[in-house]
């Protein structure tokens, strides 16, 4: 028998809770109502970076086993104390605060996809690189060549942060002052991203078809863009095993992991043992300069 409906005051809101027990990941027996727990257990760090970015949710009314959709407008029937922007002819819902969230786990969005800017400024507020496996079974390349990365941003005087995408990939994060524009963040990421391919073609490929790209880690530099999104950090991802969009340490990175080593299950001790490895983009934020480098690619082109 079904549970009934709950209603709970999140902040100043009262949100009713739908069919709590639903499985939303059958196979782990995970319901709609830890879903939501683990939201609120989370939100701490999963808020600073998705605050007035432009949402892209997938939502999964029937658990990850049945059908999906994106969802980028906001539905008639929200809250009016969601907040909005329109922005090309959309409007979109702003992921600002808790009972956002929360009314949000209700509908059994389990995705959580932003941009690289806020609604109020569309500079880019970080670089994003992108790697995508070409076999989600080699993920020590995708390590090796994040590490390569790491060397070149090193040597920038760039510091970083790496996530997991929550599915088969690996993200890294340059944090950078506003300003810049996505044609200048571009020309950064394809000038990095060309010198990889060109330096290790055995390891590192730029070829956009799948079938072409062999063994070869695929460096996705055109992901970075206006109103491109990637999925947010700590947010879950609709994969049997709850996998989570999981920030990383450059150490265990060395060390070696698989993005399925980070669940919905474990996340939140790992975050209490190891704090929150995303700070540098989010609550400490870093506003790092790329004149120099700029102005050197420029020289050089």
């Amino acid at each position: 028998m079904l549970m009934q409906a709950i209603h709970v005051k999140v902040q100043d809101r009262m949100i009713t809770i739908t069919n709590p027990d639903k499985l939303l990941w059958p196979d782990l027996e995970i319901t709609k109502l830890e879903y939501i727990q683990y939201l609120i257990d989370m939100s701490d760090y999963l808020l600073p970076y998705v605050k007035n970015r432009l949402l892209t949710t997938i939502r999964y009314p029937d658990g990850i086993e049945g059908k999906y959709f994106y969802q980028k407008n906001i539905p008639d029937y929200a809250p009016d104390w969601i907040a909005r922007r329109e922005w090309n002819g959309t409007t979109y819902m702003l992921l600002n605060d808790l009972p956002t969230l929360v009314w949000l786990g209700n509908q059994a969005c389990l995705e959580f996809h932003v941009p690289f800017h806020v609604c109020d400024d569309e500079h880019p507020s970080e670089i994003a690189f992108d790697l995508d496996p070409s076999d989600p079974d080699n993920f020590r390349l995708v390590l090796d060549v994040a590490l390569l990365i790491k060397e070149i941003l090193d040597s920038l005087g760039l510091k970083s942060a790496a996530k997991t995408s929550g599915a088969t990939g690996l993200q890294i994060y340059i944090p950078i002052k506003r300003g810049y524009t996505y044609a200048e963040t571009n020309k950064f990421l394809s000038f990095v991203s060309h010198y990889l391919a060109e330096k290790y073609p055995q390891l590192v490929t730029l070829e956009r078809w799948v079938k072409k790209r062999g063994s070869k880690l695929y460096i996705d530099y055109l992901q970075h863009g206006k109103g491109k999104t990637l999925a947010a950090p700590y947010c879950l991802r609709a994969r049997k095993q709850a996998t989570v969009s999981a920030p990383v340490s450059w150490e265990e990175v060395e060390a070696g992991f698989h993005p399925h080593d980070f669940t919905m299950l474990n996340i939140k001790e790992r975050v209490k043992k190891k704090g929150d490895l995303f700070s540098i983009v989010t609550t400490d934020r870093l506003d790092q300069s790329l004149d120099e480098i700029l102005d050197a690619l420029d020289r050089f082109a």
